[in-house]
Parts: structure tokens; sequence; C-alpha cells
């Protein structure tokens, strides 16, 4: 047992197995468990901590992180999901695209209970494109309650720049519906770009409800082990939310499960430049570490078939995973095989040929193959015919290079990170990379990478380097980033900017340039 005075719990949910980490002060892992998720995963949550803490002296445990799939499964199985008034500030303009009107039907018809767009917002300078309609955010109060919404969306043109109208309209339907009520606003979720980011702010009011059942099923999980500890969850961009912060803004933890495996990775292969491929039971997650951190998607993102622009990583994902269900075609009349991309899941323990089932899975054949070991039994998979095992592993190499060649930016060769549960399907030899490598605990390396986040501050703004210098702007949007950085937990003494990106708007006059700078430190 580590005799360092303060653990770190992580945890990551995933569609297979739920993976949970003990870790030191000084980064080592004191114990790691990987169980099934469950249907209700809150049920695997508590199972994961019931076994992680059979042995581990809690009061040395000060902190719990908590990477989740419920928000994104929520959108996808159009489950659970709150009904939205969305208010736009932006007429005169934008009227000729409602709000939702590129959504797939059944969540629209879901989600959006009402909407309006009223006079507001602003240009890119701050300039207003007209004076905020304060009684029509009244009278859209009472149409929302009208039309049985829970939560409210808010959105206004080129609110990250300027988000006063922003502000006063949740001022005023606070007023009208009463401060509990909750109230999402643009300009906190997403980056500049009208309708993606009113998308991304329908989506996090819909999934509020969601995210309140999450924050307080972690907390009741953590409390039935005594634990009074400050609780986070994972953000896309691989740094931390507090337990109230992910409540509020449940949208920022989508896709948090495949960046977690990304720093975790990077963490503990000691590696900060690297293709990740993350290979789970259902499918396999490819992305690329730049200076330790993932590489973020510089095109709108899709959740559930919505068109976003909030932070996501840039990733690809295939359905490759140890539960894929791999089917001999070749009998008969049949000439191929057929694999994937459906799986079995988090049954893969139960239904797999190796553990006594009566499905053909992928983990069956690389036992069979000596890939994998450590789990089934290789004796119920010696039948396997060698020409089925031969070609659906060169299959899942053919794959393997693909995703590794589409991720890389260059020609060169780079190392290539394996981890996850399923990582035993990874060949040794990947073309076009240096080495592979496989770091201790990479099964885990999900959880692992849950409890060794940072906190994190962003800033989206458009500056006039006409008006001020350069320097001037940048240097503001720094201090706005580490400033956000501090109020997400991190300490204010050790908090480093990892990327400024400009991006010049000829198209508009006055020296317009878009600044986006991200601040990352310790928590405090």
């Amino acid at each position: 047992m580590s005799t360092v005075d303060e653990f770190r719990i992580g945890i990551d949910v995933g569609g297979t197995n739920t993976d949970a980490v003990v870790i030191d002060s000084a980064g080592n892992v004191v114990r790691a468990v990987k169980v099934a998720t469950t249907p209700a995963p809150i049920e695997g949550i508590r199972e994961s901590l019931d076994e992680l803490l059979s042995d581990v002296e809690k009061s040395l445990v000060a902190k719990a992180m908590l990477g989740t799939t419920h928000p994104t499964n929520a959108i996808i199985q159009r489950q659970g999901l709150d009904t939205v008034g969305v208010l736009r500030l932006a007429a005169p303009s934008s009227l000729g695209v409602r709000p939702g009107a590129a959504w797939p039907a059944d969540i629209r018809d879901m989600v959006i209970g009402a909407s309006s767009i009223i006079e507001g917002g602003n240009e890119y300078t701050g300039a207003e494109i007209a004076p905020l309609d304060t009684d029509a955010v009244r009278r859209f109060a009472a149409e929302a309650t009208a039309a049985g919404c829970t939560a409210i969306a808010v959105s206004a043109a080129f609110s990250p720049a300027t988000s006063d109208h922003e502000l006063r309209a949740g001022d005023i339907l606070g007023t009208e519906l009463g401060a509990a009520f909750p109230v999402s606003l643009s300009h906190q979720v997403g980056s500049l770009g009208l309708l993606e980011r009113e998308n991304a702010t329908i989506l996090n009011a819909a999934l509020l409800s969601v995210a309140s059942n999450v924050v307080n099923g972690f907390g009741e999980a953590l409390a039935a082990h005594d634990l009074a500890v400050d609780a986070y969850l994972t953000q896309n961009d691989g740094t931390l939310l507090t337990a109230a912060e992910a409540g509020r803004f449940p949208v920022l933890t989508l896709g948090s499960g495949p960046t977690n495996s990304m720093r975790g990775a990077c963490a503990l292969a000691g590696v900060n430049d690297a293709v990740v491929i993350d290979v789970g039971g259902t499918s396999a997650d490819a992305g690329i570490l730049v200076d330790g951190f993932p590489r973020e998607s510089t095109a709108a993102v899709e959740v559930g078939g919505v068109r976003t622009n909030f932070r996501m990583p840039d990733l690809i994902s295939i359905g490759l995973g140890g539960g894929t269900i791999v089917r001999d075609a070749r009998a008969g009349n049949g000439s191929d095989l057929v694999i994937g991309p459906d799986s079995v899941g988090y049954a893969v323990a139960t239904e797999a040929i190796c553990v006594g089932g009566e499905t053909l899975t992928l983990s069956d054949v690389s036992l069979a193959s000596g890939r994998l070991d450590g789990f089934g039994d290789p004796a119920l998979v010696q039948h396997l015919d060698t020409g089925l095992v031969r070609d659906t592993l060169a299959w899942v190499d053919d794959q393997v290079s693909i995703m590794s060649d589409r991720m890389k930016s260059s020609r060169a060769e780079i190392t290539l990170l394996a981890v996850g549960g399923g990582a035993h399907l990874i060949t040794e030899r990947v073309p076009g990379t240096s080495q592979v490598l496989r770091p201790q605990h990479y099964s885990v390396a999900n959880a692992y990478g849950a409890g060794i986040a940072e906190a994190s501050g962003t800033v989206d703004r458009v500056y006039s380097y006409d008006r001020t210098s350069r320097e001037e702007c940048l240097d503001d949007a720094k201090e706005l980033a580490a400033n956000s950085a501090v109020r997400s937990g991190a300490h204010p003494d050790r908090i480093r900017i990892t990327a400024i990106t400009e991006v010049p708007m000829t198209y508009v006059p006055g020296g317009g340039c878009r600044v986006l700078v991200k601040a990352v430190g310790p928590l405090a």
C-alpha cells in the first residue's frame, strides 16, 4: 500500500465496462478494477466503487472524478430528455431559419416545446443588431410555461464576444419563472457560429435532468462509502468540471470517454505526441495527442444527428471491439466474413464462445490466435478454423492501419499507443507507426485519464487589432482564460496556456480577429 497522504479515484463508464482506479499523489495506480457496465450505469459505478475500495484506506481519498456516457446515450437513444423552450435574440436577422430546422424530426419533436426569434443580439464589434425586446422575453416565458417546457435555451448573435443581451434575457426569465428555473445561455456553452451554438445550448438544456441524476447518483455512491470528497466530471477536452458545473453544463461532457483514454495513455506511457487507439468492447476510437492533449476537431460535430460547435476531440470511431460479432459467411454460397459493427457489448463475459457462450466475437478470435491472454478458456476456441482466424485478424489489422493513417497529419512515423480492454486486438507492428506501446495499466487508461485530469478555462472572442495592439488583445484573452480555469478549480499559481489560435476575419471591416485561448492547471 502506498504511504502518500492523498488518493484520487478515477472512474470511466464505457459501453462494455466500467473501469475504476485509485491513484496516489505521485500518479501511481494503487488499485484498479474493471466491472461490466450495467443497463442502469449508475449501478455499475456503485459496483466498481465497492470493489475498488474493499482494501483501500478511505480516509486518504480526497477527490473523485467520473467520466460517463450517460448524456451521450440519452441523446442517441432519445431517452430522458427535457422539453426545452428556445429563445433566439437575433431578429431581424436569422428569421429565415427556425431553431431546430435541420434536426432529425424525432429528437426535434421530443425536445423543442416552444421557440421564438426576437429582436436583439450584437455584431462582432459589439454594436447592437437591435435593442433587446424585453417585453418579448417576458411573453416567451409565458409561452414556454404553457408548452410544458422544463428548461429554456437562450442564444444571441455573437454572444461569445458580447454577452450582455443573453445575460439580460436570463435575468428577465429568472424573474418571470423563478430563480430555480433552468436557463442555458449559449455564450457559456458554444463558440462563434449562431446555429451550431444554439443547437449545443438546446442539447445542454435538454440534458439537465439527466445530468442531475448522474451528479446525484455519483454523490450518493460516494456517500455510501462515507466519502465526503470533492467530486468532478470529465469534459470532452480532457479536463474537469466540478460536479456542480457539470450539472449546469452536461453537454460539455459529451465525448469525454475517448478523451480520458487519450490523456491516460499519454500519462501512463510518458509520451506527449502519439496516435492513440482505444479499443473497448463495442467500438474503437482513434485520436491524436499534441503536447499531451487531444487535437480538437476543427469541424462542426454532430451528436445524435444534431450539428454543434462545442469543443470535441478529433476522433474516428468504428465498430471494432472485443465484443464485436463475427459471422462466418464462407460456408455454403457465401465467400466473406461479416465482422460487426454490432457487438454483444457488456455481455461478452457471458455470450462469447471462450466463456461458454454461443456467439463468436473478436475476443474469441484473438484468444485463438494468441493475442489475448487472461480472458476465457483457450480450449473452447481450439476448434476455430485457422483461415477464419487469419482472415478476421487481417481485417482488424487493416482497420487499425487505416485509422492510424487518417489521424496522422504527416507521413512521418509516430508512436501508436494501444489502450482499452480490447487493445489485445492491435498487432505489434502497424504500418506508418514507429512503435506500438501498451503502457502499464493500459486496460484502464480511461479511468486513469479521468483521475489525473486538470481544470481548464477557454475564451473564444473577436478582437479588433485596429483599435488596440495585438499583444494587448492576446494578453486580455489569456487573462480571461486563466480566470475561467481558476473558477473551474485550477490552482491560480500553476496555470499554463496550452493553446492560442488566431483566425483573421478578413471578410469584415475593422481588423477583426477571432482569438481562442485555452488555459490549464492542476486542481487547487
